[in-house]
């Protein structure tokens, strides 16, 4: 299946530490493309995958399941452990998720976790029918390009998948149990005018981790998609001061 331009996975070969990226659902590597560009020219190695069904049709992505993005993830989770002394992981939405989950699987084998909007609860009541209602619709309208900034665009799909959202409901509630397991430091970009992910995500992240290690940062001029968004260049220093805060290994510069 063709990849849409600009879609396409990103790495890049830096110093000893490493990042992984984890965009969001129905989206793609484009939405977080600048961010790991900035991350790559401060010197870090740099993995940003394309998850199995995004960035081709949302008829592909209904093939596919929550599990296949994670063990795309968790291919590339292993590949920058093998290059580098430390790895940190950040994610978008659904992204910021998974990178949750990454850790709590992981422990001491991911150092930090940056997560932009994460998404770790249902938001949309239709959501709980969708284990009955992938067998009457393929699609339901999408979620993509929830964006303030005047021309920023999202390259990700105008429908969501069914089918493929159907799990969701099993990966939010698996992360949300293990949350205590997460003993990393945490650094959440939370935007309060958020049209996809309702407040709720973020107030579950603070009951839940509550062994000093989170710090949530509030964005005050972007929607979900924020890694696009007016707040963007404060989202990328302060993830950068975020690994060099919480680093065992200096940086590295091209």
């Amino acid at each position: 299946m063709p990849v849409m331009p600009g879609a396409e996975a990103y790495h890049h070969a830096g110093g000893r530490i490493g990042v992984l990226l984890c965009h969001g659902f129905t989206g793609s590597p484009q939405s977080l493309r600048p961010w790991g560009e900035y991350l790559a020219a401060a010197g870090m190695t740099v993995a940003l995958p394309r998850l199995p069904g995004h960035g081709t049709t949302w008829q592909e992505m209904n093939r596919t399941r929550w599990e296949d993005w994670y063990a795309e993830l968790d291919k590339s989770l292993a590949d920058l452990r093998g290059r580098c002394d430390e790895v940190f992981v950040m994610g978008l939405s659904l992204g910021g998720c998974m990178a949750l989950r990454l850790a709590e699987v992981h422990g001491d084998g991911i150092k930090g976790v940056v997560v932009v909007n994460p998404s770790v609860v249902n938001d949309v009541p239709l959501l709980w029918l969708s284990p009955v209602l992938k067998f009457v619709v393929n699609s339901v309208p999408g979620v993509a390009g929830d964006i303030k900034k005047e021309g920023a665009t999202e390259l990700g799909y105008a429908r969501t998948p069914v089918k493929a959202a159907a799990g969701l409901l099993r990966l939010w509630k698996l992360t949300r149990s293990e949350l205590g397991k997460i003993t990393q430091p945490v650094l959440i970009f939370h935007s309060p005018q958020d049209h996809v992910v309702k407040p709720a995500s973020v107030r579950i992240l603070r009951e839940r981790l509550t062994g000093g290690n989170l710090n949530v940062v509030e964005l005050p001029d972007s929607y979900h998609v924020a890694t696009l968004d007016n707040d963007a260049d404060r989202i990328f220093a302060g993830s950068l001061e975020f690994i060099t805060t919480n680093a065992s290994v200096p940086l590295q510069r091209d």
